[in-house]
């Protein structure tokens, strides 16, 4: 490459001042806050820590692709020499990294934990005096969760959990519960709305039982219109002009799946009305209406949106009220307002409609820039890089100051973090040597909920679910494909629900019971088979894990009395802790799209009860619990067997067999995303039938989106992802549906082009426009506003416009993501929820500072070779200086909140009452 030839970035000439600016610190010894031609704010030389030149690059890793002037600010640190002008610093020959003012880096992300619990008390909706209850999740009107039927009950359980990123503007969460009906229209049964302000209200989560609400069309509103307020001055005095321009995103309340909106403005005694547009959830008038405007007058100025209705009465779609006083003081405004309820007419009487446990936490943190993280990210890694039990390891310390709530969090947390940095192994090998070192009684190892045990499950999670569907996913079809009646309880046995075999005799309860054990002696040879034969899918980071877990359970418990420890080590957490909660909850890991009836809850039951067994090695005490399964003890004690066999060859992995496997593994890269759906590609004018959909395989890759006529067939490369602009939902009248998504993008050429995709339900439709959204993220043409309907004829079907390349009458929602087991790892938010649990828990940290002796100088280089010490050479504390890497993640919080926002050009939230 020509360098000569190359444009030498901005950030380049802003190092050579720096430099110059460095060499005036001991002049100037006390900088306060600067900025450049672009408005950048430089913090003054607070120093967070100082790094040597030579060993930047292997410390700082963004986990994300930066921006360009990211790039440059990063760049700009790793030249800037500066020498700190306070008294009893040193940095002579090193890196001063200070956090980052400059708002653009900040990041603000929100999310909300769901857990959707159960229900009781619900009303009957079937004439068989029953209902079929599932739960649909709206964020601001727009579904993104369905929850499973349960069947024929009336107080359901789920036990579903979700997490969704979204923006931090969102304004309430909403929980229908519905009751499903083949043959006609769900019945809406009640629902459970939590404002944005109620879970902020909650730090640790809304949690509990709530009574659904009745759903009251007056209060059923969404979207914003948009206006233009102004005060007029006139001879006679001034008047009130209101421009109505249009709406976006209104709720549909006809059966053709849109509305037929005109907006009523109401003030001082006079009502306008807007013309009708027809068959439109994103109309524009563009009219404009004209009030006598009453010096010192206190009524406020309302705009009213109505679906007009030929024969009926007309439909509420939400109002504005303006303070008129304060747009006075104004004189002009112009933006969206968010269309609110009438709350003015009494709620007629509810009834019982029963209640709704939930447990749901909004989360809102501001993710500082990559390298702010740096400093704390090196101390946790040195950690568990050196491996030592020493007093002064950190990883301990976390583990004592977290409380049982919030340990799988922390848990899951760190895993992650470590995962990132490739010290998954090591991270999890350092929590096995602290559960052995104090575990006395080998038959309680790894029984309890310790930090051990629950970045165990978080690992195998995350990293081997693609292993668990691989064996359990064909055994759990078939039960589920079956639906025979398993019992082996005699007690439970209940010869009516098997019904007539032969020539119309019932069954008898030994018939019963023995086809029961017959059926799960088939489940659990064909499952220990595909387990055996697995030890090549098995990724080779679990191998390795397993195999530091066998060796130190091994030189715990070394004599013969104790030879089976080892194994059971492994099978408390592949077996207890992970294929049986699978099998028994199939939904929860993904495995099937909804809940087992009661009898395929049964056979899941026993089956893991089973497998419980085998790993547990047959003890008597797993035998002595329930005598009733003694008709498959032969099978478990040959799957014993098995399995020890199994983990022998599993953990029997060397270090370049790890490396060798972990190469393949990253050269084959699994898709992101797979699945049939129907697409059509809009051709010509006309209408646009239901028929054109042709059903292909899609597979979404961190490259492409491809397709093929089957999952097994060649796959063509469809979009690229780099060109992806836009993945949006399309309204439900464009098609008939309302689970169509399409997909904006550019051609080879540069020009837009969209197709559609069919999914079959909200759940498949909101997954892969997660899935979509997060592969393209960072794509420099993602669009800021769409048309989410199609341009059919020589229109748009959703705003009516002629103009094809017309701009979008509804804003984007690439931010609004599913949380997926298969995530890429977000390293800087893994970061900063470790340095927010470290924040609530800095009193117990002190304390055990306190207890350890005085502390040192909080002040510490870090050599290139990675070691932690003092000026003097001496080795330093790492609970020092994580509380001094605290406090000065602390102040880059504060330094991102002290920087005053820009000013809005108009006071829309002060205007609208």
């Amino acid at each position: 490459m020509d360098r000569g030839r190359r444009a030498i970035p901005i950030w380049r000439v802003y190092a050579s001042f720096l430099h110059l600016r460095a060499s005036i610190c001991d002049r100037a010894p006390h900088w306060g806050l600067w900025s450049d031609q672009r408005g950048i704010r430089v913090p003054e030389a607070t120093p967070m820590m100082c790094i040597q030149p030579a060993d930047w690059s292997s410390r700082v890793v963004s986990s994300r692709p930066r921006t360009r002037d990211e790039e440059g600010l990063q760049a700009v640190l790793q030249l800037e020499h500066l020498r700190c002008p306070r008294e009893g610093t040193q940095a002579s020959g090193s890196l001063l990294v200070r956090p980052l003012r400059r708002r653009p880096a900040m990041a603000k992300r929100s999310s909300l934990s769901i857990r959707i619990v159960e229900g009781k008390n619900l009303p009957a909706k079937d004439i068989t005096g029953s209902s079929d209850p599932y739960c649909i999740v709206k964020v601001d009107n727009e579904p993104i969760i369905r929850t499973a039927t349960v069947w024929k009950t009336l107080c359901p359980f789920w036990g579903e959990e979700y997490q969704v990123h979204l923006p931090p503007t969102f304004h309430s969460v909403a929980f229908y519960v519905m009751d499903e009906d083949a043959l006609s229209r769900d019945d809406v049964i009640g629902k459970v709305c939590l404002t944005r302000d109620t879970l902020a209200s909650h730090p640790k989560g809304f949690s509990g039982w709530t009574h659904l609400m009745e759903v009251d069309p007056n209060e059923e509103v969404q979207g914003e219109i948009h206006l233009r307020l102004e005060v007029v001055p006139g001879t006679h005095g001034s008047r009130l002009r209101c421009s109505v321009l249009e709406a976006r995103d209104l709720a549909p309340k006809d059966r053709n799946g849109a509305s037929d909106p005109f907006v009523r403005v109401h003030y001082n005694g006079r009502t306008q009305e807007t013309s009708v547009v027809k068959k439109s959830c994103y109309p524009r008038w563009n009219e404009t209406f004209e009030f006598e405007l009453e010096e010192k007058a206190t009524e406020a100025l309302s705009v009213e949106a109505w679906d007009w209705d030929l024969v009926s009465r007309n439909d509420f779609l939400g109002k504005v009220v303006v303070n008129v006083q304060r747009l006075c003081s104004t004189q002009q405004e112009e933006g969206w307002f968010r269309l609110q309820p009438d709350q003015s007419k009494s709620r007629r009487d509810q009834g019982n409609l029963g209640s709704l446990q939930l447990e749901v936490r909004l989360r809102d943190e501001t993710v500082l820039p990559s390298i702010c993280y740096q400093p704390l990210i090196q101390l946790l890694c040195q950690d568990v890089k050196l491996g030592t039990q020493s007093p002064g390891q950190l990883i301990p310390v976390i583990e004592e100051t977290t409380n049982a709530e919030c340990r799988q969090e922390v848990a899951t947390t760190l895993l992650k973090l470590f995962l990132g940095q490739g010290l998954a192994k090591d991270f999890l090998d350092l929590l096995f040597q602290l559960e052995l070192s104090r575990t006395s009684e080998a038959n309680t190892l790894f029984r309890s909920n310790s930090l051990a045990s629950k970045s165990m499950e978080s690992f195998l999670k995350v990293v081997g679910m693609r292993y668990l569907h691989g064996i359990l996913g064909p055994i759990i079809d078939r039960v589920f494909e079956e639906k025979k009646y398993v019992e082996l309880d005699p007690s439970k046995v209940e010869v009516k629900d098997v019904g007539c075999s032969g020539l119309h005799r019932p069954q008898t309860e030994a018939e019963v019971l023995e086809q029961s054990a017959q059926t799960l002696r088939a489940h659990l040879v064909a499952l220990l088979s595909a387990i055996c034969r697995s030890v090549r899918a098995c990724p080779a980071v679990v191998r390795a894990t397993f195999r530091q877990l066998f060796r130190r359970v091994q030189e715990r418990f070394p004599t013969a009395q104790h030879q089976n420890v080892p194994f059971i080590a492994v099978t408390s957490f592949l077996c207890l802790r992970f294929f049986s909660p699978a099998i028994m909850s199939p939904k929860l890991f993904h495995l099937r799209e909804r809940h087992a009836d009661a009898r395929t809850s049964r056979t899941l039951l026993l089956l893991a009860k089973v497998v419980q067994n085998v790993g547990n090695m047959d003890t008597p005490v797993s035998r002595a619990k329930e005598a009733w399964m003694e008709p498959l003890q032969a099978t478990v004690r040959q799957g014993v067997v098995q399995l020890k066999d199994f983990i022998t060859k599993l953990v029997d992995i060397e270090e370049k067999e790890e490396l060798d496997l972990q190469r393949t593994l990253n050269s084959q890269a699994p898709p992101v995303k797979e699945g049939p759906l129907f697409i059509h590609r809009t051709k010509g004018k006309g209408p646009l039938a239901s028929s054109s959909f042709k059903k292909l395989y899609f597979s979404l890759t961190t490259e492409a989106l491809s397709f093929a006529k089957t999952s097994s067939s060649k796959k063509s490369t469809f979009i690229k992802l780099t060109s992806i602009r836009a993945a949006e939902k399309v309204e439900e009248k464009s098609f008939g549906s309302s689970h169509v998504m399409q997909v904006i993008y550019a051609d080879d050429v540069g020009r837009a082009q969209t197709v559609y995709l069919q999914c079959k339900c909200v759940n498949e439709l909101n997954q892969w426009l997660s899935a979509l959204r997060k592969v393209s993220i960072n794509n420099a043409s993602l669009l800021g506003s769409y048309h989410p309907g199609i341009f059919r004829g020589d229109k748009w079907s959703c705003c009516h416009q002629k103009d094809k390349t017309d701009r979008g009458c509804d804003k984007t929602h690439s931010r609004v993501t599913l949380q997926e087991w298969n995530d890429p790892l977000d390293h800087d938010l893994e970061a900063q929820l470790i340095y927010r649990h470290l924040l609530g828990v800095e009193a117990a940290l002190r304390t055990w500072e306190a207890k350890r002796g005085p502390g040192r100088s909080p002040k510490f280089l870090l050599n290139p070779a990675g070691s932690q010490q003092d000026h003097d050479g001496a080795p330093k504390d790492p609970l020092a200086q994580l509380l001094h890497v605290l406090q000065d993640l602390r102040e880059a919080h504060s330094s991102s909140l002290a920087v005053p926002p820009s000013r809005e050009p108009h006071h829309l939230l002060e205007l609208q009452t």
